[in-house]
């Protein structure tokens, strides 16, 4: 898949008006890159595949339009603010370093994104319940939902992209009876997944 191609993907998906938002955005990445490493600069010029489809294809597993979304770990935006320019629901993002935070507050300001908001913080600080909880390769899974589950309801799907997992890894997950875990392979990667997991209905 070639940068073309990705940006049609997404145009398709979410409309010529959203893909530009989006074009928008990662311009401010690449000019914010000089100054802080927000993306490995050998993925620069393959922002849209690497960055942006790679993030939006997170909704493709939502069922749910307007419902709110917690993404851990943003960094340079990727996935939350991806997500919050195609997603017509409220983005929190967390990101504890606050140079980035600063950064993603001033894209929010500057594309007009009324429906996110940034929190300077660790998850552990943060309030609410989400029905949405994505996170990009951010510590181990078992550590992610310990550390976030008061931010989850019963109902909660987390979708975590995870690059490469051994079938082994998704073994020892399964020992968790309470959830039911699963695996999509992504669209811009052969050989990268998306987690997915939901509560195990019937169970606490």
């Amino acid at each position: 898949m070639n940068e073309d191609d990705a940006k049609a993907v997404i145009v398709e998906r979410f409309g010529a008006a959203k893909a530009d938002r989006v074009a928008a955005f990662l311009t401010l990445v690449a000019q914010e890159s000089d100054r802080q490493n927000l993306i490995a600069p050998s993925t620069v010029a393959t922002i849209w595949t690497r960055h942006a489809l790679d993030s939006a294809q997170l909704l493709f597993h939502v069922e749910q339009p307007e419902c709110e979304w917690l993404d851990i770990g943003t960094g340079g935006g990727f996935p939350g603010l991806v997500v919050a320019l195609l997603f017509d629901g409220p983005v929190t993002m967390v990101e504890p370093r606050k140079k980035r935070a600063a950064f993603l507050r001033q894209c929010v300001d500057d594309l007009g994104v009324d429906n996110a908001r940034v929190l300077a913080n660790k998850v552990e600080a943060v309030d609410g319940q989400f029905a949405i909880i994505s996170a990009r390769a951010v510590a181990s899974v078992e550590k992610l939902l310990q550390a976030a589950e008061h931010c989850a309801t019963p109902d909660t799907r987390w979708i975590l992209p995870r690059g490469r997992m051994e079938p082994e890894q998704l073994t020892a997950l399964r020992r968790d009876r309470s959830r039911v875990f699963h695996v999509e392979h992504s669209v811009t990667d052969p050989n990268s997944t998306i987690l997915i997991v939901d509560r195990r209905k019937g169970r606490v």
